[in-house]
């Protein structure tokens, strides 16, 4: 176990004082139990685990700046740049980073499908569907105090068959109409002026 200072661990890596501070605030140092020296080789198994696969070609980039600083010469890596962290270690980050990446696609998906009026937001449509329950339950409801005085009259029963079956299309119609109605005023309040 190779044991460091912070500001030596920084020096050794050739990264700046801050940027080492940093990682220590984000929890992706190794310290010692006293808490004030760095354990390299965990530091660098951690950060191997840790960092963002992505970013590589930026660290590569920063390698050739600083190669061609001549400060490469000063800088002497205790594991070298190519050194893989242990089989599986990194595989997480990038399941989660492909999780993450597939259900983002999977918003701008839907978020497609509804600017081209190919999917609806499930509350809306329970909202209409039981509106448009509840509205015809009304008007049916309401058909027998109406008209049980001009059924009674009737004495034939292919007449009260024919008139009830005329009331209940008319009630239905009327429900058909005001639902295409509230359809309309709807979809006029959705569309910009």
């Amino acid at each position: 176990m190779t044991v460091m200072t912070k500001a030596e661990f920084a020096d050794s890596r050739g990264w700046s004082r801050p940027y080492v501070s940093k990682l220590g605030k984000q929890g992706r140092l190794v310290l010692t139990e006293d808490g004030k020296k760095v354990d390299v080789e965990a530091t660098l198994a951690l950060l191997g685990e840790t960092s963002d696969p992505s970013k590589s070609g930026v660290a590569e980039r920063h390698q050739r700046d600083r190669a061609e600083k001549g400060v490469h010469s000063l800088v002497t890596p205790l594991a070298p740049p190519s050194s893989m962290p242990p089989a599986g270690s990194g595989d997480s980050y990038q399941k989660a980073r492909a999780h993450r990446e597939h259900f983002l696609a999977l918003l701008a998906e839907d978020e497609f499908l509804k600017g081209r009026g190919e999917l609806v937001e499930r509350k809306a449509v329970d909202l209409a569907a039981f509106n448009t329950a509840r509205t015809l339950r009304d008007l049916i409801l309401g058909l027998p105090p109406k008209v049980a005085g001009e059924l009674i009259a009737i004495t034939d029963t292919w007449e009260m068959e024919r008139r009830l079956t005329e009331l209940l299309r008319s009630v239905l119609e009327d429900a058909a109409s005001l639902v295409q109605l509230d359809a309309e005023l709807e979809q006029g309040a959705k569309e910009p002026n």
